[in-house]
């Protein structure tokens, strides 16, 4: 078993920092969702679902 991780060591570091990098991304999603920020561009002029997408913000005009 020891033999097989520190033949394998390069591949293992690599894929936990990928992992690690991935879930950075999926917990800033979450996070940025939840307080009712948009991943889109958020040009909602040009956008023919901005009613959809945006529908449960109250905009101020």
């Amino acid at each position: 078993m020891f033999a097989w991780i520190s033949a394998n060591i390069g591949t293992i570091i690599i894929c936990a920092g990928l992992v690690l990098i991935v879930a950075a991304i999926i917990f800033k999603l979450v996070r940025d969702k939840r307080k009712g920020k948009s991943s889109c561009g958020c040009n909602c002029a040009h956008c023919a679902m901005s009613g959809t997408c945006h529908g449960n913000i109250k905009k101020d005009k």
